[in-house]
C-alpha cells in the first residue's frame, strides 16, 4: 500500500492523489487505508517516511564535509523517487512542506550541530545548507533546468561543496 501511495503522490501530487486511486493501485479496499492511516495526511506521512541516512560527519577532516554531504544528497536524490515526490509536493502543499521541514530539521540539524563551531547556531546553518541542497534538487530533479540537470555530478559537487562547507564549518560572519 505504501509503495502505491508513493507512486501516486509522485505522479499526481498530494492534492490530486485520492485514497480511492491509491487503494485501487494497491488492490485493496479504500476503507483499509482509512483504518490504518486515518486520512490522506496520515498516509502521506507514512509513505514519505524518509531516512536520509546521514552519518555523523564530525570524524571527517573539516575540509571534506561539504563534498561528502553534497555527494551523499546526490546519491539519495538519484536512488529514490520518494525525495523528489516529497519535494514536488512540498512546494505546492502545506502537508508536503511540513514533511520536508521535519525531515531536514530532524536529520540535517544534528549533523550541523556536530560540525559547526557553535552548536547553538546549528539550526541556522542547517537551514542554509538545506536551501542549497533543496534548491539544486528542485532545479535538477523536479524542474530539470538544463544547466543544472546537465551538469555532471563532479561539477555539482565542485560548485555546491564549498558553499555547504562554509555554511556548516566557517566562523559566523
Amino acid at each position: 500500500m505504501l509503495e502505491a501511495a508513493r507512486e501516486r503522490f509522485a505522479a499526481d501530487g498530494y492534492d490530486r492523489a485520492t485514497i480511492r486511486a491509491i487503494a485501487r493501485d494497491a488492490g485493496i479496499d479504500p476503507s483499509m487505508v482509512m483504518r490504518y492511516y486515518g486520512n490522506k495526511a496520515g498516509l502521506f506521512a507514512a509513505a514519505t517516511d524518509i531516512d536520509l541516512r546521514l552519518a555523523p560527519l564530525g570524524a571527517l577532516p573539516a575540509k571534506h564535509i561539504g563534498a561528502v554531504l553534497v555527494e551523499h544528497f546526490l546519491d539519495r536524490w538519484e536512488e529514490s523517487e520518494v525525495l523528489t515526490a516529497v519535494l514536488r509536493v512540498g512546494v505546492t502543499n502545506a502537508a508536503g512542506a511540513e514533511r520536508m521541514r521535519e525531515v531536514f530539521k530532524g536529520q540535517l540539524g544534528p549533523v550541523a550541530a556536530g560540525v559547526c563551531p557553535d552548536p547553538l547556531d546549528a539550526p541556522r546553518r542547517a537551514a542554509l545548507a538545506a536551501s542549497q541542497i533543496l534548491g539544486m534538487a528542485l532545479a535538477r530533479y523536479v524542474l530539470r533546468l538544463p544547466p543544472a540537470a546537465d551538469m555532471s555530478r563532479e561539477e555539482v559537487v565542485a560548485w555546491l561543496a564549498p558553499t555547504i562547507q562554509r555554511y556548516l564549518t566557517a566562523e559566523r560572519p
